[in-house]
Formats: structure tokens, C-alpha cells, sequence
């Protein structure tokens, strides 16, 4: 059992996980807001052998370093690699603590957003996230039967937002860092990074966070008239050639402020964002709370 298991931020957690939190140590403090600096995050640590957090709120080198009792970080969000982690798990590692986080809970919701979004943009349906009538995008309504879509990292949520326009007629291409064979059962066709963003006219980061693959270059090579989709949690680009694609023909669309970046962009009517994470649902909240708590469990058992 551990001594005292801190959340220094919401988690999003469904009730019943909460209580089960409480077997697992002789105190539990949970905070319902967001630390607004690293002296306040030390502060909400204190002397506490197990941290929680979600995605907003980071803990580096030195915080952990002012927080030496903790044994176990369990991070209540994604976790694909340390480079694109909000713990500096490196250091943790290095100090014999133990990082967990989880995966593949929020998925589902982020293929409907991608799917929701583009039907509203090719048919005209609705307004912009600025309230501006929507007009359809080639002039007539469309269908995605037949749209051209390139996904730009192809894992678990690359791959089910490929899978869901492709039951919706879509012709699917991608990159990623090697070539899937299951992709190529399914048809989707593995393209360099920039053929793939000249070919296709619609275009889908699914990229881990702090990743950026769109340069100068790329962003020539998309050109203009094009639908550009980011649904991970970072930019996928450098700024100002992003900026510079924003003037002409294009559509952006991203579900949090985090995946846009730079917020004074919200102001461009091309811009489609609003503000709210597409994966965070009724299920997903269900899932992360089982994930975390396994996490958990399986530590105190090994």
C-alpha cells in the first residue's frame, strides 16, 4: 500500500475509480483545479510517494527534484514515448521512480469529431466555430465517397480514423515510419511525406505530442484548397509556414487549443476549433479510469 497518493489536477476519473483510490493508500488527496505554477505543484505534492496528473500540467527535473519521496507516477493520460511525455521520465527513471501511463482510451471520440467535422465542411452544414454560415466546400454538397485522405501517422487512432472513412468510401493513403501490412490488406497505400501531401486533399495528423513533420517544404508541397486535420495534442508544424497557409483557400480543424497552438488564429474564419477534447467522452472516462487503476494495481503487486 502507499502512503499518500496525490491528484494535483483534475484526472477524470469516474467516481467509483476515486473510491477505489482509496485502498490503495493510508491518505488520498485529490485537487478538482489546475496547479497554476511549479510552486504550487510542489506545494500540492509535499511529501507524497505517488502522484497523479493528466495531460496539463507538467512535472520536470526540477520539481521532481524538490519532491523526493515519490515512488510512482501515474500519468491519467497518454503515454507513447518519454520525449512526448509531461514527466520528465528520464530523470524519474534515473531516481528509481516508476512512470505509468495509459493508451488507447479516447479514440473513438476523436473518429467521430474527424467524421462530424468533414461532413459539415463538405456539405455546408452549420456554422464555423466563429458562427460564420458555412458554405459547401467544392461549391456542391459532397460525400466522402471517393475523397482522397492522407493520414499522417498511422497508429491506433491514425489507423481507426483511416478505417472509419474508408467505410464511408474515402481513398486512404498515409505515412508513417514504415510501411503497415495490415494497412496494405485493407487497400490504404503507404506514400512518401510529400507525395502524400500533394496528392491527397484532405490531410490528418495523428502524430505523438511535440512531433512536427510540416516544414516549409511540406507545407509547398500541400499547396492550396486543401483540408488540413490535427487531432493530436501539439502542432504538427512550424509556425509560420503554417500561418502562410492559413491566407490562402485552406481549412484547419482541430478539436483542443492545445493541438492549434498559437490561439490569436482563432480569429481567421478558415480556423475550426472549439477548444474541447473530441476524446474526452462518457466511455473514455470509463476506460481511463480502468486503465489507471490497473496501473496501479499491477505496481503494488510487483
Amino acid at each position: 500500500m502507499l502512503k499518500k497518493i496525490i491528484g494535483i489536477e483534475p484526472l477524470g476519473l469516474i467516481p467509483s475509480a476515486n473510491k477505489k483510490l482509496e485502498s490503495f493508500s493510508e491518505t488520498l488527496t485529490l485537487y478538482t483545479d489546475k496547479p497554476t505554477s511549479d510552486t504550487e505543484i510542489v506545494k500540492r505534492i509535499g511529501n507524497a510517494d505517488a502522484v497523479l496528473l493528466s495531460y496539463t500540467t507538467t512535472l520536470t527535473k526540477d520539481i521532481l527534484e524538490q519532491c523526493p519521496n515519490i515512488k510512482y507516477i501515474g500519468m491519467c493520460c497518454s503515454l507513447y514515448t518519454p520525449e512526448s511525455a509531461n514527466v520528465d521520465i528520464n530523470y524519474a527513471n534515473s531516481q528509481g521512480i516508476t512512470v505509468t501511463g495509459i493508451r488507447d482510451y479516447g479514440d473513438e471520440g476523436v473518429v467521430e469529431y474527424v467524421i462530424s467535422e468533414l461532413v459539415r465542411c463538405l456539405h455546408g452544414f452549420g456554422t464555423t466555430a466563429n458562427g460564420v454560415q458555412r458554405q459547401p466546400w467544392s461549391g456542391i454538397p459532397r460525400e466522402i465517397t471517393g475523397l482522397k485522405v492522407g493520414i499522417v501517422g498511422l497508429g491506433k487512432s491514425g489507423g481507426m480514423i483511416a478505417d472509419g472513412l474508408h467505410f464511408f468510401g474515402a481513398k486512404i493513403s498515409y505515412y508513417s515510419r514504415s510501411e503497415k501490412l495490415e494497412a496494405k490488406a485493407k487497400g490504404y497505400t503507404f506514400l512518401p511525406l510529400d507525395h502524400l501531401l500533394e496528392t491527397n486533399e484532405v490531410i490528418i495528423t495523428c502524430l505523438n505530442k511535440n512531433t512536427i513533420l510540416l516544414h516549409d517544404y511540406e507545407f509547398s508541397k500541400l499547396g492550396n484548397h486543401k483540408i488540413l486535420f490535427n487531432t493530436g495534442l501539439s502542432p504538427a508544424w512550424d509556425d509560420n509556414p503554417f500561418i502562410k497557409w492559413l491566407e490562402a483557400d485552406n481549412a484547419f480543424f482541430c478539436d483542443t487549443f492545445e493541438a492549434l497552438g498559437n490561439q490569436d488564429l482563432l480569429k481567421l474564419p478558415n480556423v475550426n476549433c472549439f477548444g474541447v477534447s473530441s476524446g474526452r467522452t462518457q466511455q473514455a472516462f470509463v476506460r481511463l479510469s480502468e486503465k489507471v487503476l490497473a496501473n496501479i494495481d499491477s505496481y503494488l503487486n510487483t
